[in-house]
């Protein structure tokens, strides 16, 4: 079972915290650096969370900005929480980003997709295929490990405190038959089944709506339990994603979401249509061309 507790979310609010304390002290990122003796550069990954700080280097900073002491024992805990590694650690390698590790600490996702099933609603052969297409260049064993994470990752839909999971998919997704006929149909009747959960919601977005407000491409907004740890949005592509974290950016993907949302059929419709792809499959009905199942 996956632990909420996720480190990476424990950088992410460390570094916020640290970089308001500064930016209060009126300190630059030079001056700390020089102070502590490290590059700017090591600094500034610290404050956006991409680097881990040593809790000596967060009291060497807070005693820079002059913060008190009950302030600076909290956030030097936070620092030791934030060194532990996560259940996904071991598979590093073959993981790009930070995204398995705020997913892991996220109440809820709300997630557009184009192109493929989600990882969390992927059958197992439905990823090892899609695995093996996108990464052509991986050996067998790092396909494995990588079906072996998105696998893991799924726990969260089913554990104690579950993650409420709300995906739109457009219909090119339900078109395409990744792995093949007999994969696809399977990976259709898994979705179904995952929509049964009273925190999965899945919605079909219809070739028939035509243009739309999600054509700009694929994303995943997390919201996170604790109020200090604000909204992210993950925008997916080939070499591992941007994440948008203003509250601009944020504002604007909620509005294209709740747009898609309710533009896209009801999750009643959504789940008979999927039903009834499972039966007859789009990839069937359509006249076939060179190289088509």
């Amino acid at each position: 079972m996956i632990q909420r507790r996720s480190p990476t979310i424990r950088r992410r609010r460390l570094g916020a915290e640290l970089r308001k304390y500064r930016e209060s002290a009126g300190v630059t990122i030079d001056v700390v650096a020089e102070r502590i003796g490290c590059s700017p550069s090591k600094v500034s990954r610290i404050e956006t969370g991409h680097t881990s700080a040593t809790p000596r280097d967060v009291k060497d900073m807070l005693d820079i900005y002059g913060v008190d002491v009950a302030a600076t024992e909290e956030l030097v805990q936070i620092a030791r929480e934030a060194r532990q590694k996560g259940w996904w650690h071991p598979y590093s390698t073959v993981l790009v980003g930070a995204y398995v590790g705020l997913e892991a600490a996220a109440c809820s996702v709300r997630a557009y997709e184009q192109q493929v099933i989600p990882g969390l609603l992927q059958s197992e052969e439905y990823a090892a295929a899609m695995i093996q297409a996108a990464r052509s260049g991986d050996t067998q064993m790092e396909i494995n490990r990588r079906v072996h994470v998105r696998m893991a990752r799924q726990s969260l839909l089913i554990q104690d405190d579950p993650i409420d999971l709300w995906v739109v998919l457009d219909e090119a997704v339900l078109s395409r038959p990744v792995g093949g006929d007999e994969v696809m149909r399977d990976q259709l009747v898994r979705l179904v089944e995952a929509a049964k959960l009273p925190n999965v919601t899945l919605q079909v977005l219809p070739f028939a709506v035509g243009a739309h407000a999600g054509m700009d491409g694929t994303f995943a907004i997390l919201d996170f339990p604790d109020d200090q740890d604000p909204a992210v949005v993950y925008a997916e592509n080939a070499t591992g994603g941007l994440f948008l974290e203003k509250s601009d950016e944020l504002q604007k993907y909620s509005s294209i979401f709740d747009t898609i949302q309710a533009t896209a059929l009801t999750p009643e419709a959504s789940t008979e249509m999927i039903e009834m792809l499972v039966e007859e499959p789009l990839w069937k009905l359509r006249p076939r061309v060179s190289g088509s199942i």
